[in-house]
């Protein structure tokens, strides 16, 4: 779920690009905390590719004309 491909991307209407994104914006929130309180960060590559799709959503609703 944490990567999904701007094809995928594009194909989804505003209203679930915006639940999508409040979602991975959470499970980001999560896994911050987890390194926070253990101090080792095993899943560098999954906070890396939330960030990531984050941002993919955030150009797809720009290029839409929706609010960010």
């Amino acid at each position: 779920m944490f990567l999904i491909k701007i094809k995928d991307i594009r194909a989804l209407s505003e209203d679930s690009l915006k639940t999508t994104r409040g979602n991975l914006e959470l499970e980001l929130n999560i896994e911050k905390r987890k390194i926070a309180s253990t101090g080792v960060s095993s899943k560098v590559v999954k906070t890396k590719e939330i960030r990531r799709t984050i941002a993919r959503i955030n150009t797809i609703l720009k290029e839409r004309g929706a609010k960010v």
